[in-house]
């Protein structure tokens, strides 16, 4: 699958997009950040962010958005706006009839070293050494949005298999079909800044 991970912010967002399947080494496809001017009035920049994940959508037709999960935060006013980004990334997401999915940040961090308390540091290293970087993808948000999307990769399937087997239990029901997930065509080479090679 392919997939476009999202960590969401209003000054800097980070995105990465990743193929793969689990139990196999995954490849980069893209990696970048959306920044946008802390001076903007706060819908010029949610508007901002929502065109730059569109064309995003658009350019790299990913099977599926994986987006962080915002936790509150000691500063409200991050959290807030953090929390709008993600708002704004799963509405881009969603008009493009691309399913999203929500990770926590422990639970990438997991994901990609083994730990959940691993710090930003160690993810990037990580995420370097899955996806046989050259260098380490930066400023941070970027190497967190590759983690992201190299988490659902891993997690995302099993963790739908055990929602679809969770919810026919509830119902009562025998057997239950896997969720589908919307699948590309067609996939146009990407045009990206940033490390690794397009396909």
């Amino acid at each position: 699958m392919r997939v476009l991970g999202i960590d969401p912010g209003l000054t800097r967002c980070g995105w990465g997009v990743v193929d793969g399947r689990p139990g196999a080494r995954p490849t980069a496809v893209g990696v970048g950040v959306v920044r946008s001017d802390h001076t903007l009035a706060l819908e010029l920049r949610l508007l901002e962010l929502h065109t730059a994940v569109t064309a995003l959508v658009r350019e790299h037709r990913p099977d599926v958005v994986a987006i962080e999960r915002v936790f509150q935060q000691n500063n409200k006013g991050t959290a807030t706006g953090t929390a709008q980004a993600a708002g704004v990334a799963a509405l881009a997401a969603a008009q493009a009839s691309r399913p999203v999915h929500w990770h926590t940040p422990s639970e990438v961090k997991a994901a990609i070293s083994g730990s959940g308390r691993a710090d930003k540091e160690q993810v990037t290293l990580m995420v370097t050494r899955v996806l046989g970087l050259d260098t380490p993808p930066k400023p941070a948000d970027a190497a967190d949005a590759l983690a992201l999307a190299v988490c659902h990769v891993w997690r995302g399937p099993t963790q739908d298999r055990l929602r679809v087997a969770a919810l026919a239990a509830g119902a009562g029901v025998g057997a239950a079909a896997p969720l589908s997930v919307a699948t590309r065509s067609a996939v146009r080479p990407g045009r990206w800044q940033g490390i690794g090679s397009g396909r």
